[in-house]
């Protein structure tokens, strides 16, 4: 009998089997360099253990246009599957995810990335063993390392795992593309990979730790659509301070606000949408009278531009669906950041913890389970 079907029988199937055995026709066309031309496109990378699972579930995720598998993190230049799965080389068994932010955003994917491997364990994944094996996210820029240290953040303030975050943040050099059998492989070898897949036990780990749905398909969570009423409707909605600060990038009068003092627990939504921007979590006495965060609770719901009135150059943070004028953000905050975004409470609505669910925010939850 095969070692690969001796394997499938004992349910013990691993991504470090020969290559030999999986091989089949090329697949053509997969390299990044395809869509070069697709200037809207970006790139991230991940590490999550064996990439024919990792890209699986980066394929199913809208937004998502190629998912390449390949390796990177090591010295070697050119490797080789069996070089690699050897853990020789210094290589991680990784993928690289060509998306369109348009329709997907970075910090999505470190959501789905979250939500398809084990991030406490340092020594590999599932049934894959070794330092080939591990988790890591290499990040392209200094924003997507940003995103991914906070995304990390709020994952080990969660609660969610009883064991620390292993998860590495590693900065992108070089990526080397996998074998042309690997690519796809759990679509030319849908039995093998099944089997693979199955006695692995990443499945039954995903199933247990987020639930039965788990986002086990590989999309992401599902999204409220935040939208902007008409201007009728917001002159009917809000008082006249909240639209003349959200319409008009007014400003309120400091120590004489809604939220400036607030100490309770909960999050900080848009007035006119309700997209999340902040958390009581990252909240702070700035002692300039105006509520301040260390940074947004979803970064992607806050936008930066340069405002340069009242003769001078500052960057003001406005909401990315709604639009509204939320404040300015400034170098002069505490850690772990630096940053200090002074927000207008007329901009902000505040919802308890406690109403997270009742409101539509259960996603949040998380944040404040040990409070």
């Amino acid at each position: 009998m095969s070692k690969f079907f001796y394997i499938i029988i004992s349910c013990a199937v691993i991504c470090s089997l020969p290559a030999g055995i999986f091989q089949r026709e090329s697949k053509a066309d997969t390299n990044m360099t395809s869509y070069a031309n697709h200037e809207n496109l970006e790139t991230a990378t991940f590490a999550g253990g064996c990439f024919w699972c990792v890209e699986s579930d980066f394929e199913k995720v809208k937004g998502v246009v190629a998912v390449i598998s390949g390796y990177t993190g090591g010295d070697t230049r050119h490797p080789t599957y069996e070089a690699v799965s050897s853990g020789g080389t210094g290589h991680l068994e990784a993928v690289q995810v060509l998306y369109d932010p348009e329709k997907i955003s970075y910090n999505e994917l470190l959501d789905i990335f979250w939500r398809h491997v084990d991030p406490t364990d340092p020594g590999g994944q599932f049934a894959d063993r070794g330092p080939q094996y591990r988790t890591a996210i290499f990040y392209h820029s200094e924003a997507q390392r940003q995103a991914a240290e906070a995304s990390k953040k709020h994952l080990e303030a969660s609660g969610k795992f009883d064991r620390p975050i292993a998860t590495e943040l590693i900065k992108f050099s070089e990526f080397y593309e996998a074998e042309a059998y690997h690519q796809d492989y759990y679509k030319k070898n849908s039995i093998r990979y099944k089997m693979y897949r199955m006695g692995s036990g990443r499945d039954r780990f995903l199933e247990a730790t987020w639930g039965k749905s788990g986002n086990g398909d590989g999309t992401p969570p599902v999204k409220k659509p935040y939208t902007k009423p008409s201007n009728e409707e917001l002159r009917r909605q809000l008082s006249a301070l909240q639209y003349q600060v959200t319409q008009h990038e007014g400003t309120e009068p400091p120590f004489d606000n809604a939220y400036w003092n607030n100490k309770a627990a909960g999050i900080y939504v848009d007035i006119v949408s309700g997209e999340p921007l902040f958390s009581s979590t990252d909240k702070f006495d700035s002692g300039t009278g105006w509520p301040s965060f260390t940074r947004p609770l979803t970064p992607d719901n806050v936008v930066e531009k340069v405002d340069r009135s009242f003769f001078t150059v500052r960057t003001e943070v406005r909401s990315k669906h709604a639009d509204s004028h939320l404040g300015h953000v400034f170098a002069d905050g505490p850690e772990p950041t630096g940053l200090r975004y002074c927000i207008n409470s007329a901009s902000l609505k505040f919802i308890p913890k406690d109403r997270l669910e009742v409101e539509g925010y259960g996603e949040f939850q998380r944040l404040f389970e040990e409070l």
